[in-house]
Parts: C-alpha cells; structure tokens; sequence
C-alpha cells in the first residue's frame, strides 16, 4: 500500500464492504418477499425483526416448531457453474421438509447469506429463488441477513442458511406413538441428490476427471444441471395426506439416508425391513455408485437414493395412501414394513 493511501481517510467500501450495494440488493429482494406473503405474516423487510400473527391462523393449541439447515457443498457445484436460480430452493425445502414431517405447517423463513464479495445481481437471483422455495411450501419469506465479509470469504464465494418455523395442533404432532410392527413404509420419490452427499459425489466426478458441462451417455441434462436439480419441497404434499389417510409418520431422507433417517422417526425396538427392488434407483445414484465403486451400503448411508420422504401408514391404509399420493402427482412405492429391532435392514427380492 501506498503511503498516500495509507494517510488517506478510509472508509466502509475501502475494507471491501459495500453498505450501497447492501441497500441496493434491499430494494431488488423486496417484491420477491412480498409475493410470500400469507395470513398471519404482515411485517416488511426492513426492520429489525419480523412479526407473525397466531391468531389469524385459527389454531386451537398450537405447538411451534423450528428448524435450521443449509445445502452443503451443493454449492461449491452452484458457483463453479455460476448457477444461482434454484439453489435457494434447495434451502427452503431443506428446512421445511423437516417441519413437515411432525406435521407442522411451515409459517415463515429467514436466510442468512454470506459472501467474500456481494455481487447484487447474483445475490438476487439466489434470493428470487428462495422466495420461490417459501411459495411452493406457503411459507412466507420475512427477513434475513446479508452478511458481506472479506477475507473470510472469496470474492465469488458465498454461504447460506435458513430458519423456518412451523405450526401443528398439540394433538397432530407426529410421529405418532401408535407405529407398530408390520406397520408399511411407503417411499416418495426424490427429484435427484437434493441437497447431500454432494461432497462424495465431487470427489468422485474430480477423480475420475469428468466436467459438469458434460452430457453423459443416459442423462438428459449435462452432469452439472443434473446435479443441480432442486430438492424436491413435500410440504402440500404431505399436509394434504395426512388430511385423507391416517398418516403414523413422515420421514425426510436426508444426510444419513434411509439407514440413519428412519430409525429417527420410530419407537425404541421397532426398525424396518427395506425391499431395493420395490423401486429402481434413479441414473445419477447407479452412475456415481459405478464410477466411484461405491458399496451399496454406503450409499444407501450417503445419499437418499431415489427416496426422499418416506410415510409410515396402518397396513390396511398402504394402497389408499399409494394411490392419494399419486393423485397428487407424485411416484409411490411400498418400500418396505416395520419391525423389531434397532437398525434398518435391506433384502433385494
């Protein structure tokens, strides 16, 4: 540094944050967060805290529940390729996909994104696609924080995190204390990867040399847009079954996949016997498998392999519940039943 600049007043700008281009991308975010709006949830962006109105939802005991996550190395996927218009949907359904599995209704979101550098037109887009992420789930988006800090990021690199609150009857929260042995697990489809494992499938796709803008053999999109499919968001879904079927429990599969997910949402001493061959895994899992001579069982640990919120249902309710999901429009399979023991266990027949 010179010495003129080293004698020179220094500003906010001169560390390298930007308190104009923060303003700006205020202003850009703000429509975007409008159109989430939903009852209960009047507050602007702009001020210190948002406000949600529980008596405009008519609940008659509710319970609050909350939830945080993120979208892992996905993003290291998203900038490479510089990407940005879904991946704040992987954010969203991340957070609301776990509400929903203890029945909650999602109520309201915050973000929380963090860059070496902010680049308004990006930051926007990532934003507009949160917003996204709150419409499909009737979430309302009512705040965040941008956070710009040099040198602890890269110029073009950023974070996120996201906050979401649900609600759910006291009576209604699920899983229920009633799921017993031979109870059915029925499996949901996923979109693709969603948002884990994305750290083993790096590494396999940079050992074995490929590029994200290659179309593989199969595939209908190049590798890199495959992977960037958005996490599939259950909520509509999921509210409205539990509406026509007497639901037992929701799981969401995420890091851990169906082996350390599905425990987490049964009794002490019940497991589940899961049948690989009631459903075909999709190309993307059997391509990184092969490529990275991935051994079944750690993928069925790493990745949710085609399955991406399963439900627990009476035996008697499995093909009404199938085909109330269908009419839904989504891919169902019985996957598997409820049993004793402590860890889940897989046949292929």
């Amino acid at each position: 540094m010179s010495k003129s600049n080293i004698n020179s007043p220094q500003t906010y700008a001169n560390s390298g944050v930007s308190i104009d281009a923060g303003n700006e991308l205020v202003n850009r975010i703000k429509p975007f967060a409008k159109a989430t709006s939903r009852l209960g949830a009047d507050s602007a962006l702009g001020g210190f805290g948002a406000l949600f109105d529980l008596k405009k939802i008519n609940y008659a005991d509710p319970i609050l529940v909350s939830t945080t996550d993120g979208v892992g190395t996905k993003l290291k996927v998203a900038q490479t390729l510089n990407h940005h218009d879904t991946i704040g949907i992987d954010l969203v359904a991340m957070c609301v996909n776990d509400l929903v599995v203890q029945g909650a209704e999602p109520l309201f979101f915050l973000d929380y994104f963090a860059c070496g550098k902010l680049d308004v037109e990006a930051a926007a887009t990532i934003i507009k696609s949160i917003a996204e992420g709150c419409k499909q789930a009737n979430c309302a988006l009512v705040g965040g924080e941008t956070a710009e800090m040099p040198g602890m990021y890269k110029n073009d690199e950023y974070d996120l995190a996201g906050f979401a609150v649900g609600v759910v009857e006291r009576n209604k929260i699920l899983p229920s204390k009633e799921i017993h042995k031979n109870d059915v697990v029925i499996g949901i489809a996923s979109s693709g990867l969603h948002s884990n494992g994305f750290s083993l499938a790096r590494k396999i796709i940079d050992d074995k040399g490929f590029k994200y803008d290659e179309k593989l053999y199969g595939f209908e999109k190049t590798l890199g847009e495959t992977l960037l499919t958005p996490t599939k968001i259950y909520v509509k879904l999921c509210l409205e079954l539990i509406k026509q079927v007497d639901v037992l429990g929701f799981c969401h599969v995420t890091g851990g996949g169906i082996t350390e997910n599905l425990p987490r949402v049964l009794p002490k001493g019940l497991s589940a016997e899961i049948n690989l061959s009631s459903w075909e895994m999709p190309l993307i899992f059997s391509w990184l498998k092969q490529k990275g001579e991935v051994e079944l069982s750690e993928m069925l640990r790493v990745f949710n392999c085609g399955i991406g919120m399963i439900a627990v249902v009476n035996e008697v309710d499995g093909e009404k519940a199938i085909n109330a999901i269908k009419k839904l429009g989504e891919q169902a399979w019985v996957i598997g039943k409820i049993t004793k023991g402590d860890e889940v266990t897989y046949i292929d027949e």
